[in-house]
């Protein structure tokens, strides 16, 4: 049985014409791209082709990218060194970011950092006006991720980069799931940092850009070396960096026809899903302001009680069928999505929520083929339930 994977917002599998620009940097060009001899020149010279694509296709001077290990860290990064560098410590974001923005707010409580959670009931986006609210004099950054990588409601960047400049506060989005897949270009969206990782767009895993823009105040949140103009020490990921910048060049030069693709694609599964459950399902988002490649659905079978989402996981996965339910298990305890229930929704129907999450490389057969699955599956479920 041929897998169908439908997780592409956890992690996507990597371009072949990605991982041939990799492979002479993983075989014979491995010198070090700090180094100064004749091995380390060459990879330095591919390092900092990378970087120009990266800056070209996101309208970024090549000095305003920083190499990182991925999203996560570059959302950490942003966080400590706005702190670090203005000493502000009051931060407007949204309840439904991502835990890289969320984690490291909580940790800094420890040291005097507060923070403003703006509402985003029910369709998960947040409005200029909330965050024209919600800033203070003591305000030093404000961060909503592009797109939620749960339900693919797309935030007004630039909307809000106008609030954020008439106030003098400093904005950060992480477009780890935007950025190849929407047009993302810095100036447009107004942002001061942004977040890129390169495992969302059929790059190598371990690898992401941080976003600065020139005069920015921040400090690097990293010590221990003089890499990266002496804002990112480590010893750079050179396989890394090069296929990064590759995908990245093929995702922006490719938009068009696959989004063109990934709107067919999510018309289908949508279609399909709405007819063989036309009393039981509910999408979760915001309709008119969502992607494509993201579609969020739950099985509410009344106010108190949904489907079971981790058996509808695991049954879909016996046939093949790869999703996921933004679900977190902690201590072996599955425990409700925070996007969802940071939505209002009850805490049975955001268990049961599916998420699917598309790509180039999916087909039409394939949406056809999960819409059966998922029939067969939930007919079994509802034939064991209660009345």
């Amino acid at each position: 049985m041929q897998t169908v994977y439908l997780d592409n917002a956890a992690t996507t599998r990597i371009e072949t014409r990605v991982l041939q620009e990799m492979l002479p940097f993983l075989e014979s060009e491995y010198g070090n791209a700090s180094s100064i001899h004749q091995m380390g020149r060459a990879t330095n010279v591919a390092v900092e082709e990378a970087r120009e694509k990266i800056a070209r296709a996101i309208g970024a001077s090549p000095s305003e990218i920083i190499f990182t290990s991925g999203g996560t860290e570059s959302n950490n990064a942003v966080i400590k060194g706005v702190v670090k560098a203005t000493g502000k410590k009051h931060i407007v974001t949204s309840r439904i970011e991502h835990h890289a923005v969320l984690h490291p707010i909580q940790y800094g409580r420890k040291d005097g950092l507060r923070a403003t959670y703006l509402d985003v009931k029910p369709h998960g986006c947040v409005t200029a006006e909330q965050v024209r609210d919600a800033i203070t004099e003591e305000t030093g950054l404000v961060s909503l991720m592009h797109v939620n990588n749960e339900i693919g409601s797309i935030n007004p960047i630039a909307e809000i980069a106008a609030v954020c400049n008439e106030k003098g506060v400093l904005l950060h989005s992480d477009t780890v799931q935007s950025t190849g897949k929407l047009p993302v270009n810095v100036d447009e969206l107004g942002v001061d940092f942004l977040s890129i990782s390169g495992h969302k767009i059929h790059g190598p895993k371990g690898v992401g850009v941080l976003y600065v823009r020139d005069g920015s105040p921040w400090k690097s949140w990293m010590e221990g070396g003089s890499q990266e103009r002496r804002r990112r020490g480590g010893t750079l990921n050179v396989p890394g960096i090069v296929g990064l910048g590759k995908a990245v060049e093929i995702a922006t030069t490719e938009m068009e026809q696959n989004t063109a693709h990934l709107e067919e694609l999510s018309t289908l599964l949508v279609s399909g899903l709405k007819d063989a459950f036309p009393d039981l399902i509910a999408f979760n988002g915001c309709p008119d302001r969502g992607v494509p490649y993201i579609i969020n659905c739950s099985f509410p079978l009344d106010e108190e009680r949904s489907l079971d989402g981790e058996m509808l996981l695991l049954n879909l996965d016996i046939e093949g069928i790869c999703v996921s339910n933004g679900s977190a298990c902690t201590s072996g305890a599955v425990e409700a999505s925070h996007v969802l229930t940071a939505l209002g929704m009850v805490t049975p129907t955001a268990k049961s929520s599916v998420r699917f999450s598309l790509s180039k490389y999916n087909t039409k057969e394939e949406m056809t083929r999960v819409v059966a699955s998922l029939k067969n599956i939930i007919d079994r479920m509802m034939k064991s339930q209660p009345a």
